[in-house]
Order: C-alpha cells, then structure tokens, then sequence
C-alpha cells in the first residue's frame, strides 16, 4: 500500500500540461485588475512617438485573458485596443484589436513573468503582417505591453507601443 502513495503523485507528473496548466491558471488570474499609466505609440516604424495615457482592466480565468482598454494621446486621438487569449497546455492564442490593418492573430508562449506573442496584421502594416507583443508582469501590480516591428526601410527592429501600467 505505501508504494502507491508514492505512485499516485508521480504519475501526475507523467501527464502532459498538468503542471503547466496549473501554473498558467496562477499567471493569468495574477494579471486581473483594473490597470492604468502611460507610454508612447508610432502609428509607424518610420514616425515619431506620440504619449499616450491608458487605462485597461484584465480579466482572466484558468485558461484565459482578456485585456481591454483605451489609450489617448494628443489632444483628440483615442483609440480601444485590446487582446482576448486562451491557453491550451503551454500555448498562447487569440486576437489583438486596436491596429489600423483590423484585428490581428496572436500566438506564443510565457517564459517566467512574460507572454512572448506572435502578432499576424490582417494587413500588411510597416511593410508585412508580422510583429511580436511582450505581455510582461512587473512586480505585484505592474503590467507593461510592448510593440515591436521590423522597418522595412532599414530592417532593424524598432519598439512601435510601449505602455507601462501599474494596477488600480
């Protein structure tokens, strides 16, 4: 008999996504809350930055996320961006709202306090339909969103949203 109690605990971890499904359930429900602060946008890899002020409010359960928010800049420019993700084991997907090209396909996967994401525009933006997200959480109340896109004149990357928000 004692040798199935040792067992039991061990095939548990023979299952795959077990562990990881319990670990992102923990990740995600760590980013609800109502979120707010600020950074800077290019409407293009070529332009210049505009600051921008935003608010977002996280919503999550075990297998999901949905960030929702607004961000102004300028006087008159407002704009509702937003992504919806759900995870499958240790996969990211879903979709980012909010860019000119409609919304846009994300894919990808955590690495510690991190969502690395694939974005695919429904249009060519900055010269293609590809770009990467960075969901980081910073700290107990911190959350940052970043924006990178490669320059089709120069080929560099170049960092087109940077939103730095602490939780309400």
């Amino acid at each position: 008999m004692p040798r199935f109690a040792v067992l039991i605990p061990l095939m548990f971890l023979a299952v795959p996504g077990v562990s990881h499904a319990a670990g992102e359930g923990d990740f995600l429900k760590g980013l609800q809350g109502a979120y707010s602060g600020q950074g800077t946008v290019r409407l293009r890899t070529n332009s210049s930055t505009i600051k921008v002020n935003c608010t977002f409010n996280a919503t999550s359960s075990a297998t999901t996320l949905s960030l929702n928010g607004r961000c102004r800049g300028l006087v008159l420019v407002s704009r509702s961006v937003g992504a919806d993700l759900k995870v499958s084991g240790t996969r990211y997907s879903g979709t980012y709202t909010g860019a000119r090209s409609g919304p846009a396909a994300l894919s990808g996967t955590r690495r510690g306090n991190a969502l690395r994401l694939a974005i695919r525009w429904a249009k060519p933006l900055n010269g293609d339909r590809d770009a990467t997200l960075l969901v980081n959480r910073v700290g107990q109340r911190g959350l940052t969103l970043t924006i990178t896109d490669r320059d089709p004149a120069s080929g560099k990357t170049v960092v087109t949203s940077n939103i730095a928000l602490q939780r309400k």
